[in-house]
């Protein structure tokens, strides 16, 4: 029996902010949420970096047998994100101070590395309970996890934004990349912080459980952060892993959005 996703993607730039710096990207082997930082000009390039090297990688893997090392491939693609940025800010000192965070799936059948660096997230609603799959990289997430503050105290945190690790250019990117197993009737949620800083996991919850296309759940989330004001960018990737009985699967559809669509 082979395995197959059904998904789709968006992007807004929210109600506060100009210009929007997050981009997505979602096809049958690989999906990602960026969120890119550093002022004008500075985040959308950063973040469409990333993307751009996403659907590379994407491009590489349609003539590419079976067997591939899924958290190799991953911590790859992540290190020549990096290593890029910080070419391209050495280039450009207008360019210096861009980073992003990038939160992404690379699919083998029912497989999947999930690498992670930054606060956008992960999360996957299986048999009717929603689990958030990635930890963010952030300085009150760290208060949390040393039991100084609660999570509802890091929700309203002055900090609450501050990043300990994200992709800007300095090191090997050093992002968190696991394997992991899905199961038929998974459904899985890759989002920037201007979703999960306004809807509540409840809602996620809600939206994730109660609509069935992807299309559908992506359209109500984006709907429901800029109903609760919209303060920042808002991007959201929504699959579904399904069994199909077809021997061959042709590739499905590519979406790329945000700031990286403007350059597709």
């Amino acid at each position: 029996m082979a395995h197959i996703l059904r998904y789709a993607a968006g992007s807004d730039v929210g109600l506060r902010r100009e210009q929007n710096e997050d981009s997505a990207y979602a096809s049958s082997r690989i999906l990602a949420v960026a969120d890119g930082m550093g002022g004008y000009a500075h985040g959308e390039v950063a973040s469409s970096v990333a993307i751009a090297a996403i659907a590379a990688l994407d491009d590489s893997l349609r003539t590419a047998g079976p067997g591939l090392d899924l958290v190799a491939t991953m911590r790859t693609v992540v290190k020549e994100i990096n290593h890029t940025l910080g070419g391209m800010a050495e280039e450009d000192p207008g360019l210096r101070g861009m980073g992003t965070t990038l939160t992404a799936m690379l699919w083998e059948g029912r497989t999947f590395a999930l690498a992670h660096i930054g606060d956008s997230r992960a999360y996957l609603l299986r048999d009717g309970a929603l689990y958030q799959i990635t930890h963010d990289h952030t300085l009150v997430q760290t208060l949390v996890d040393d039991g100084r503050i609660t999570p509802e105290e890091a929700s309203v945190h002055p900090r609450r934004s501050m990043l300990l690790r994200v992709l800007e250019g300095t090191g090997d990117g050093d992002p968190d990349v696991r394997l992991r197993e899905g199961e038929p009737g998974d459904r899985y949620l890759l989002c920037s912080d201007g979703l999960t800083a306004v809807v509540t996991p409840d809602e996620l919850h809600e939206v994730l459980t109660r609509t069935p296309e992807p299309e559908e759940a992506v359209a109500r989330l984006i709907n429901m952060a800029n109903q609760g004001g919209g303060p920042d960018n808002i991007s959201c990737v929504v699959a579904d892993l399904l069994e199909t009985g077809e021997a061959v699967v042709p590739p499905g559809p590519r979406f790329v959005v945000g700031a990286a669509s403007e350059g597709s």
